[in-house]
């Protein structure tokens, strides 16, 4: 294919799906344009054809992470509503480790970005929370669903039997008369059948939704 047929078939769309792809692969410190040419077949200066720099890509990149998180259904109350979006935030970033940072870092955020942040934003205030209340719920959830994604992230293992066996041979290690509280919780919890680190999420969540719930009563 010459490099004329390349351009034809290059389009925003597959640069930003090449895009994700790349960094799902290898992480935004190693994300350039000239690899992410490289991986779409194409020379570098074709890209900006269709973006002038490299935050413009990331912008667009952000976009599409928006675009596939869920937004709160509209004909549901809306704690269990923002549930499910956060649920499907956190699915995503699981798919997309490196997003965590960037989510609301940029300043051109584009439309599945505004979309997103409208929709929960009605779905507070639906809920009855005021400006105030839904602004503190917002940051609230966010900062625990991008710092639970951020700690996912950089876990050194995955769950079930593979953390297990790493705890089992960190726990070999530990000093249980210097450290009796860090070796007991290792072995009579993180080292027993069904133990997740993941199942910390669902807790955390309904925690913050509750109460959130509980101080929108009380402001009232």
């Amino acid at each position: 294919m010459s490099s004329s047929e390349k351009r034809q078939t290059l389009s925003r769309g597959r640069i930003v799906e090449g895009a994700l792809a790349l960094a799902d692969d290898v992480g935004m410190q190693a994300f350039t344009i000239r690899r992410l040419a490289s991986a779409l077949g194409v020379a570098p200066m074709t890209i900006y054809h269709y973006f002038p720099n490299k935050e413009a890509i990331i912008d667009a990149m952000v976009d599409a992470v928006f675009a596939q998180i869920d937004v709160p259904p509209p004909d549901l109350d809306w704690k269990p509503a923002i549930r499910i979006r956060c649920v499907s935030a956190r699915e995503v970033l699981n798919r997309h480790p490196w997003a965590p940072p960037y989510m609301e870092s940029r300043t051109s955020p584009g439309p599945a970005t505004l979309r997103h942040h409208d929709a929960v934003l009605g779905c507070l205030r639906r809920g009855g929370l005021s400006f105030q209340m839904t602004a503190h719920a917002y940051a609230t959830l966010d900062s625990f669903l991008y710092g639970f994604a951020l700690e996912e992230a950089s876990l050194p293992v995955g769950g079930g039997e593979e953390i297990q066996d790493v705890a089992a041979e960190m726990a070999t290690a530990f000093d249980a008369e210097s450290y009796p509280h860090l070796v007991e919780f290792v072995t009579e919890h993180v080292m027993q059948p069904g133990y997740s680190f993941a199942n910390s999420f669902a807790f955390g969540l309904d925690l913050i939704i509750d109460g959130l719930s509980t101080a929108s009563r009380r402001e009232s």
